[in-house]
């Protein structure tokens, strides 16, 4: 499966960031939620574990399921439940960590039937679903740790599958808020980092969005809010949708207030 190359090469393109630099670093706290980059890197590793295991063991899968799903009813949040999962790990023993089994992932559902259903902490889904929702983590998290950093990201092709998921769950967007799916999902047209024009829909809809790809993935992945962007919305379906999307699991989160997700100018970075 393609997806799992670009799931690695997004793996490889944050370990880059992160391999050289001080211990310390993974101490600094980001802009999502006040994490610190060993809570993103943390996050990272548990589901991307769970996500090997669903593919290669599902008793194992269903020990890991069952125990963050104990944690969440306990009153914990999603960051506290992986606390009894890393243990003492942290750092560049959990980045490591994390990066291991990364490659270990890819490997597995580059070969892997993509058709195939495995079961996750939302509805089962298909391995082609799962490792593309792996790289749409990758990025989405990634971003936080680039952001800090002060490091301006480049660009690729490859977010076209995040794109795509963020098209593909416009229905989950309303349904998890208990919301009315509306009766058609507007026309997307993207300018992709390369120069190509990725179309989604119907181009005669009454309700469109247009712009920037990159934009469009850091808006449905909640990266940022949308007035940040220079996505043109057209129609009161599409202004709504990118309100509230979200193209990953678990409770309705709402995107980040206008302004508040940005990369940390480098004058400012220090360790």
């Amino acid at each position: 499966m393609q997806q799992a190359h670009d799931y690695l090469a997004e793996v490889d393109e944050l370990s880059n960031l992160l391999r050289d630099q001080l211990e310390s670093i993974f101490l600094k706290k980001t802009l999502f939620k006040s994490w610190t980059v060993n809570d993103v890197i943390g996050h990272l590793y548990m589901f991307d574990f769970a996500a090997l295991k669903s593919l290669q063991n599902e008793n194992e899968f269903a020990k890991i399921y069952s125990n963050v799903s104990s944690h969440l009813d306990q009153g914990m949040s999603l960051l506290e439940s992986q606390y009894p999962f890393l243990t003492e790990l942290s750092g560049k023993n959990l980045f490591e960590r994390w990066y291991g089994n990364s490659r270990k992932l890819g490997a597995a559902f580059a070969g892997a039937d993509p058709s195939v259903r495995l079961k996750w902490f939302g509805p089962e889904m298909s391995a082609k679903s799962s490792i593309t929702a792996r790289q749409m983590e990758t990025w989405a998290h990634g971003q936080e740790i680039f952001d800090v950093l002060g490091v301006k990201r480049t660009a690729h092709d490859r977010i076209k599958n995040i794109c795509h998921l963020g098209v593909a769950t416009f229905g989950w967007s309303f349904t998890n808020r208990g919301l009315k799916v509306p009766d058609h999902t507007p026309y997307v047209r993207l300018i992709s980092p390369s120069g190509k024009i990725w179309e989604w829909g119907d181009s005669g809809s009454s309700s469109s969005i247009n712009g920037n790809a990159s934009e469009f993935a850091e808006v449905v992945t909640q990266v940022r809010n949308v007035q940040d962007t220079k996505l043109k919305s057209e129609g009161a379906i599409a202004k709504n949708w990118m309100k509230i999307a979200q193209c990953f699991a678990g409770q309705p989160e709402n995107p980040p207030p206008k302004g508040s997700r940005f990369t940390v100018p480098r004058v400012n970075f220090g360790v």
